[in-house]
């Protein structure tokens, strides 16, 4: 064999055990783990671009001095809200507002902010978390509050009251916090939204349908509230400080909480810049407290909000769910909208601490014309005349000019209910002109078949114009 062979057949040689040799010499395929660069540890999820604002002193407190990262989402973007600084609306104003949150969130050092562009929820006499859940479609924005949960794995869920409060009280806020307790409980299920914990076809190519995320199971949900009385609220979660200084920024949490507020122009205008260059942050001193939703990690009530939290995953908490009452009444009645709602709503929930929180209440200006939603029910095979009464408080009067029926806002008036059936009516009042604000009560009592009812109370809080 000649010398110009022997290097032919060597070469042969070697381009046969090449791709054997590269096989032995590949390291074996290494899973992906969740992308770090999300990961916080506390998620907060509100209605519109200056909600955060009502927390922000503390949300200051857990990154500059802490050192927690916070994650913001918000359902709207503030689309349907006043603009004191100029004439753009609608949807030239939501992109104005997009930007101050984005800008406010940033002067405390978040920048982790998304959006979600349901729509603003115009103002109502009485709010009710319903119409937001319907105009926002539920499903659509819980969805995605469960994607940004297993994207973020948090773990603590801040987000509002979902409750019916005295002070601003928009539906909006209420359906956040429903969304938000929905998928604290949700994003660990992996038989929700299965499509998001599903792996990709090949994450290594283009247009893969299946998210590649995996559940999560936050640890603990607290809420913040817009109420003006704020009794209700002491003793139910850890209380903060918003004079004490910041180690790392050298001023108060209040002067920190201002400062993110003031880039809130079209909501405040130069308010909150003339509050900080005159030091009358009276406001933004008071005490902010929390109140715990749940934590599936211990700790106690008031303590801190990571209090018992421990570091990675926790196994999936499943909640009891909706279950109806096995021995109901035959004839009963009830506050209907939200209130009928969220009666049903904690329970499925296993939120024990909202329960009981506070009487259903609503605050209303002096002489204000407002509306109240009843429910009468017959689970009687037969159909039952209800008889119902209205009782109020000296100087409060039924509205029967309303544009609806008028039987419906007479004192007492009879509705007759069919089998196993309900009837949805309104109440519509006229307030007392009052000199000083104070608390009143409202009744209903009702008859049926002969029966009397349990009552369905209401407390007002009648606030006198000033």
């Amino acid at each position: 064999m000649t010398r110009l062979e022997s290097i032919f057949f060597y070469m042969v040689g070697l381009s046969i055990m090449l791709p054997f040799s590269a096989v032995m010499a590949r390291p074996p395929a290494t899973s992906l783990g969740p992308d770090q660069r999300f990961k916080v540890d506390i998620l907060v999820f509100v209605a519109h671009p200056d909600d955060e604002s009502l927390i922000a002193g503390y949300l200051a407190r857990a990154v500059l001095d802490e050192h927690k990262k916070v994650a913001v989402v918000f359902a709207t973007r503030g689309n349907a809200g006043e603009n004191l600084v100029g004439y753009e609306q609608d949807r030239a104003l939501a992109e104005i507002r997009e930007q101050e949150a984005r800008e406010a969130l940033a002067s405390i050092d978040i920048h982790e902010v998304w959006f979600l562009r349901a729509p603003d929820t115009p103002w109502l006499d009485l709010p009710d978390v319903l119409r937001s859940l319907e105009s926002w479609n539920h499903g659509r924005v819980l969805e995605e509050v469960v994607r940004f949960i297993r994207l973020t794995r948090p773990e603590v869920v801040i987000t509002m009251l979902p409750d019916v409060v005295v002070g601003e009280n928009h539906e909006d806020h209420q359906a956040a916090g429903v969304i938000a307790s929905e998928a604290f409980d949700l994003a660990g299920d992996p038989t929700w939204f299965p499509e998001q914990v599903a792996a990709p076809a090949d994450h290594l190519w283009y247009s893969n349908l299946m998210e590649g995320l995996h559940t999560w199971q936050p640890e603990k949900l607290y809420y913040f509230t817009d109420a003006t009385q704020l009794q209700f609220v002491s003793g139910k979660g850890p209380t903060y400080s918003m004079t004490a200084i910041s180690l790392s920024q050298h001023v108060s949490y209040a002067r920190l909480a201002a400062r993110e507020k003031s880039y809130h122009k079209t909501q405040y205008g130069d308010g909150p810049e003339k509050d900080l260059a005159f030091a009358n942050l009276e406001h933004f001193e008071k005490p902010l407290t929390f109140i715990l939703g749940k934590s599936l990690v211990g700790g106690a009530t008031t303590g801190d909000i990571f209090q018992g939290v421990v570091p990675g995953p926790i196994p999936f908490h499943p909640v009891r769910g909706y279950r109806p009452n096995p021995n109901p009444p035959k004839f009963w009645i009830e506050l209907g909208g939200g209130w009928a709602f969220y009666r049903r709503f904690y329970p499925a929930h296993d939120l024990v601490s909202m329960e009981h929180l506070l009487l259903p209440q609503i605050g209303v200006s002096s002489g204000q014309d407002f509306s109240i939603p009843l429910i009468l029910h017959n689970n009687a095979a037969k159909p039952v005349l209800f008889n119902l009464k209205t009782s109020m408080p000296y100087g409060w009067s039924l509205d029967s000019n309303s544009s609806m029926y008028a039987h419906h806002y007479i004192p007492e008036t009879s509705f007759l209910v069919g089998p196993h059936n309900y009837f949805p009516i309104r109440i519509r009042m006229v307030a007392a002109q009052v000199t000083s604000s104070k608390w009143q009560d409202i009744e209903w009592t009702a008859e049926a078949d002969g029966r009397s009812l349990t009552p369905v109370m209401l407390k007002i809080y009648d606030e006198a114009n000033h």
